[in-house]
This record gives C-alpha cells, sequence and structure tokens, in this order.
C-alpha cells in the first residue's frame, strides 16, 4: 500500500472540521492506517518544517502548529493507486493559500490563511516516509506493503488528556 502523511492542524481540530476532512478522503478511497490526537511537540515542529528555516513565516508557522492538539494520520490507498495518493490528497486539500485554492477543496471551502489552512499533506514518497518516520516511527520501521495496523503511539506528539 502507498501511505502518505497527512495532519488535521490545530484550526481544523479547535474548528471541528476533523470529520468533514476524514470524510473527504475515505470517500476518494484512501484508509486510515494510523492516528494519533495530540499537541505537536517543538522539536517535532521544527524538524518537520526544517526546509522553511530562516524564513519569514517560519517562527509563525511553528507557534500555530504547537498552540493546541492536532490529528496526524498516516492515510493509504489501494496497492494499485502508485503516486496517484499524493495527488489525490494534494488534489483535495487545494493550494496552499485558501484564497487561490478551488472552490470544492479543503482550503477553498474553509481556509483562512496560508498559515492556517487546515491541512498537510506529503507531497511525495520521499517526503511521506520521512514525515511518518518523524510522527510515526514504529509504523515507518514496519514493511510499507505488510503493515499490520498496529502502530504505537509517536513520542512527537503529546496525548490530550480529557
Amino acid at each position: 500500500m502507498r501511505q502518505t502523511l497527512v495532519i488535521c492542524k490545530p484550526d481544523a481540530v479547535e474548528r471541528g472540521l476533523v470529520g468533514e476532512i476524514l470524510s473527504r478522503f475515505e470517500r476518494k478511497g484512501l484508509a486510515i492506517a494510523a492516528l494519533e490526537h495530540g499537541v505537536i511537540e517543538r522539536d517535532t515542529a521544527e524538524q518537520h518544517y526544517a526546509e522553511h528555516a530562516g524564513k519569514s513565516f517560519y517562527a509563525p508557522l511553528l507557534e500555530f502548529i504547537t498552540r493546541s492538539p492536532s490529528v496526524v494520520m498516516v492515510l493509504e490507498g489501494p496497492a494499485d493507486a502508485g503516486d496517484d495518493v499524493f495527488a489525490v490528497v494534494r488534489t483535495l486539500m487545494g493550494a496552499t493559500n485558501p484564497a487561490t485554492a478551488a472552490p470544492g477543496t479543503i482550503r477553498g471551502d474553509y481556509g483562512l490563511s496560508p498559515t492556517e489552512n487546515l491541512v498537510h499533506g506529503s507531497d511525495s514518497d520521499a517526503s511521506a516516509q520521512r514525515e511518518i518516520g518523524l510522527f510515526f516511527p514504529s509504523l515507518a520501521q514496519a514493511s510499507n506493503t505488510a503493515h499490520n495496523g498496529a502502530a504505537e503511539s509517536a513520542a512527537s506528539i503529546s496525548e490530550v488528556s480529557g
């Protein structure tokens, strides 16, 4: 199975949009292989967004992604989906800036700003492998084709009580 990482960011959780977002992915044939709900730790956020270090939006992005709980998940498509799993996720999400995202996309329908744009999705197999390894280390060690669905909780996400 081809897998990708998707994050429903704090604004999606705060606004009660996680169910709607998950439904959109599931209606396109993607399945949840792993899911965690919690606050992303600062060091994990820094690693995840390392490519943006030094850019003007980096510090505000880190503050945003670590401010409250997110839902981090691994989605998978059918074995014959190939790279289409990335295309499906990226198409459903829409452009990074909600102002330019097409209507009918997650960001086009619900996004508020380029930072508070509800979701993150891996853009390639290499990115997905790196990101899954960061958030779900035990899943990353499992075979991409023989995942048993019993991934351990990631140490990079603080559990939310309550």
